[in-house]
C-alpha cells in the first residue's frame, strides 16, 4: 500500500508517531512523510527539526513533502492509497473542518480527497472535548474521513484531552479502504 504520512505539531506525540511509521514500513507499505510547517521546522524540547527529518528519511527511504506546492499534486497524481494524519492536532482538525488549506498538511488532505480516497485521522489534542469537539463531529459526518479509535489519555489531569490508540492504525487503514469506520471508535486506556 502507498501511504502518505502527515505529521502535524503535537511534538510530544512524535515518538509514538515514528513507532507507528516504522510498523507500517515493517509491514511492507511504502510510506512518504509529509510535514506541516511547524512539525518540519521547529526545534522543541522533544527534538530538533533536522533530527526529525533525518529519522523520517532513514525510516522510509522517501523524500519528505514539506510545502503546499509539494502537496498539491497528491490528489491529481493519485500518489497514495490512503493518507494518514498522525498526530492530528486540534488546529489541523479546525482547518480540515472549515476547508482552510493554508498549510502543507491541510493541502495534502484536500488534494488527496479530490480523488475520493480515504483520510485517516489519529487525534492528539488537549481540547478535543472542548473547542475541538465541534470539528471532530463535523469530520465524523464527512465522507472519506476515518478516525483511529480514541479515548481520554488522562481524565483526571487533562479532562478534555483525547488521543488515538496508534496500535489500531493498520486496522483503521484497512477498514477505511473498505469504506467503513473501525469500531468501537471510543476506547478506554
Amino acid at each position: 500500500m502507498k501511504i502518505g504520512f502527515v505529521m502535524t505539531g503535537s511534538f510530544c506525540t512524535f515518538v509514538k508517531a515514528l513507532r507507528a511509521m516504522e510498523n507500517l514500513v515493517s509491514l511492507g507499505h511504502s510510506v512518504t512523510p509529509i510535514l506541516s510547517e511547524h512539525a518540519g521546522g521547529m526545534d522543541t524540547r522533544f527534538g530538533t527539526a533536522d533530527d526529525l527529518r533525518e529519522r523520517l528519511r532513514n525510516i522510509t527511504g522517501s523524500e519528505i513533502i514539506d510545502s503546499i506546492a509539494g502537496a498539491e499534486p497528491i490528489g491529481p497524481k493519485r500518489m497514495f492509497d490512503v493518507l494518514i494524519v498522525v498526530p492530528c492536532t486540534g488546529n489541523t482538525l479546525a482547518k480540515l473542518s472549515h476547508g482552510i488549506t493554508d498549510t502543507t498538511a491541510a493541502m495534502a488532505v484536500k488534494s488527496h480527497l479530490r480523488s475520493e480516497r480515504p483520510v485517516v485521522l489519529a487525534l492528539s489534542t488537549n481540547d478535543a472535548l472542548a473547542a475541538s469537539a465541534e470539528n471532530i463531529g463535523r469530520l465524523l459526518n464527512r465522507r472519506h474521513y476515518y478516525f483511529v479509535p480514541f479515548g481520554q489519555d488522562d481524565p483526571e489531569g487533562k479532562p478534555r484531552s483525547l488521543v488515538s490508540e496508534l496500535s489500531l492504525l493498520p486496522e483503521t487503514m484497512e477498514a477505511a479502504l473498505e469504506g467503513r469506520q473501525l469500531q468501537p471508535i471510543l476506547i478506554s486506556f
